[in-house]
């Protein structure tokens, strides 16, 4: 059986490499500080963009278009529609479908009050 053994020879490296090597890793850097800063920014100009139309007074443009949102029965009926459609494609079986509106109670699971550092403060 024959090994193969992997050896770096740091003579055979040509400057040509070295000088591509360091310029990737240069481009790639000021990239990611770039769009560092980018992101960091983009709120003062929203910020700023928001302001301008209010002065303007055309508040009807800061308005987007977003969906209303949906209620559980809403939901509940997506469902049973969909799921209904979906049943036609297999055999006719029975099903009882029953849909129930489940109150949540009180569980101190989720409480903020029984937090950790609240046990520590004298």
């Amino acid at each position: 059986m024959k090994t193969l053994s992997v050896t770096f020879n740091p003579g055979l490296i040509d400057h040509h490499i070295l000088i591509m090597t360091i310029t990737g890793y240069c481009i790639v850097l000021i990239s990611l500080a770039m769009l560092g800063y980018i992101f960091s920014r983009v709120h003062k100009l929203l910020d700023y963009l928001a302001g301008k139309r209010l002065k303007s007074g055309k508040p009807e443009l800061l308005e987007t278009n977003r969906k209303p949102v949906m209620t559980g029965e809403e939901n509940a009926a997506i469902a049973a529609a969909l799921f209904l459609f979906f049943s036609e494609l297999h055999d006719e079986e029975k099903y009882v479908m029953t849909i129930k509106k489940v109150s949540k109670t009180y569980s101190p699971w989720n409480s903020k009050i029984y937090g950790i550092l609240n046990h520590f403060k004298h």
